[in-house]
C-alpha cells in the first residue's frame, strides 16, 4: 500500500508541476512553435509603464477566413501556455480541427515581460501591475495582432479563471463565452493570507536581500513550492487517499520541492500574486468597487467549473458567481473526492473526461 500510494503520488506531483504552479520554459520538437508579439510600451491601470513589453504565446489549428474560430487561453499563476494542455487536441474540448486555440502567457511568468527578464526594468524595479492590464495585454494581441473581433470564448485555470472573468467585464462583447475554472471574482481575505505566507516563505531565505538576489533562492522556494503544491492545492480527503503514513507525506513533499523550487522565478511569482491580491472585477472603471455590479453586467454566455474543497480559491465564491452572472452554469468537478484546487489541473483521468465532455457541450452551443 505504502508503494502504491507513493507510485499515486509522483505522478501526481509531476503532473501537477507541469499543470498548477510552475512554467517550464523549455519548448520540445512536438511543440506548436513559441511565439512573440512586442507590443510597444504597455500602459498599466496604475499609470506606469512596462516599457518594450512583449507577449508570449503560443496557438494551435488555422484561424478561419473569417475570423471566426478563435478561443484565448488564459494562464494561472506561475503558469505558462501548457497550462490547459488537457483540454487541446483532436477530440478534446478545445479541438484545433474545429477552432483556432491562442495560449498566452500572462504578465510576470518570466515568458511575457517580467522582473526575470526586463532588460530595462529588472527585478525590483519592475512595475507592479493587476489583472486587468494581463487582460489588456491580451486583447491587443486578439485585437491589433490578429484582427479577431470577436472571440469564441476566453478559458483559463485559477488566476486564468480570473482573468476570464475580467474579459467578460472589460469587454463584454469581445466573446460568445467565457469559462472560468477554480476562479475568482474577488480575491478574498483567506486566499490573501495565503499568498503572503508564501512570499513570507520566499522572502525568509537570507539571499533574497530585498529582491535584489543574484541566484535562485533555494531556501525559500523550497518552502514556497512545499507549501503551494504539496499543501495548498490539494485537500485532507484527497491527500489521505494518497499517502498511508507521516513519513510517505514527508518523503512526498520532499519531492516536490525536489522537483519545483527552480521552476518559478522567485520575484516574478511574488510580482504576480500580488496582482492575484488586488483582484476586483467590482473595481473595473465604471463599477465603483460593485463586484455583483459588474459580474451582472457580463453578456457573454458562461460557465464556472470549481474544485469541491478549494482552500486556494474557494469554491463558494465561484458558486456565489455563478449565481450573479446572468444563466451562468457551474458544475463542481470533483463532489465525490474534492480535491480542491487541484481539481482544475487535468491530474486526473476522471476530472480530464468531466471537463473534457462538460466543456465541449458547452462550446458546442455556441456559433462559429
Amino acid at each position: 500500500m505504502y508503494l502504491r500510494g507513493l507510485q499515486v503520488i509522483v505522478y501526481g506531483i509531476s503532473f501537477m508541476l507541469s499543470c498548477i504552479s510552475f512554467a517550464t520554459f523549455a519548448h520540445r520538437a512536438n511543440e506548436p512553435e513559441h511565439q512573440i508579439y512586442h507590443e510597444g510600451n504597455l500602459p498599466l491601470e496604475n499609470g506606469a509603464f512596462i516599457r518594450v513589453f512583449s507577449l508570449s504565446y503560443t496557438t494551435f489549428g488555422t484561424l478561419n477566413k473569417d475570423k471566426s474560430n478563435a478561443i484565448l487561453m488564459v494562464t494561472a499563476i506561475g503558469g505558462n501556455h501548457h497550462r490547459l494542455d488537457y483540454l487541446i487536441g483532436p477530440g478534446k474540448a478545445l479541438d484545433p480541427d474545429k477552432y483556432f486555440i491562442i495560449c498566452t502567457d500572462a504578465i510576470g511568468n518570466g515568458l511575457t515581460t517580467s522582473p526575470s527578464n526586463s532588460k530595462l526594468q529588472p527585478n525590483t524595479s519592475f512595475p507592479e501591475f493587476n489583472i486587468r492590464d494581463m487582460v489588456n495585454s491580451q486583447y491587443r494581441l486578439v485585437v491589433d495582432h490578429f484582427g479577431i473581433t470577436k472571440l469564441v470564448a476566453v478559458i483559463g485555470a485559477s488566476m486564468g479563471g480570473m482573468q476570464a472573468l475580467q474579459w467578460g467585464v472589460s469587454y463584454p462583447y469581445a466573446m460568445q463565452a467565457i469559462i472560468p475554472i477554480v476562479p475568482l471574482a474577488k480575491t478574498p481575505a483567506w486566499t490573501t493570507g495565503i499568498l503572503e505566507m508564501l512570499r513570507q516563505s520566499i522572502m525568509s531565505d537570507p539571499n533574497y536581500r530585498n529582491g535584489q538576489y543574484d541566484k535562485p533562492l533555494e531556501a525559500g522556494m523550497r518552502l514556497w513550492s512545499g507549501w503551494l503544491s504539496g499543501v495548498i492545492v490539494r485537500t485532507p480527503a484527497y491527500q489521505n487517499q494518497l499517502i498511508s503514513s507521516p513519513e510517505a507525506e514527508i518523503e512526498a513533499l520532499r519531492k516536490i520541492q525536489d522537483a519545483g523550487w527552480k521552476r518559478m522565478d522567485a520575484n516574478d511569482w511574488i510580482w504576480q500574486s500580488r496582482a492575484y491580491d488586488r483582484h476586483d472585477v467590482g473595481q473595473t472603471a465604471g463599477f465603483n468597487g460593485d463586484t455583483a455590479a459588474a459580474l451582472r453586467s457580463i453578456k457573454a454566455k458562461t460557465l464556472i467549473l470549481a474544485g469541491t474543497g478549494d482552500l486556494l480559491n474557494p469554491e463558494a465564491d465561484a458558486l456565489k458567481t455563478a449565481k450573479i452572472i446572468p444563466n451562468a452554469k457551474y458544475i463542481a468537478i470533483n463532489e465525490r473526492l474534492p480535491m480542491g484546487h487541484y481539481s482544475g489541473a487535468g491530474a486526473t483521468k476522471d476530472e480530464n473526461d468531466l471537463q473534457n465532455q462538460v466543456i465541449k457541450s458547452f462550446l458546442a452551443t455556441l456559433k462559429l
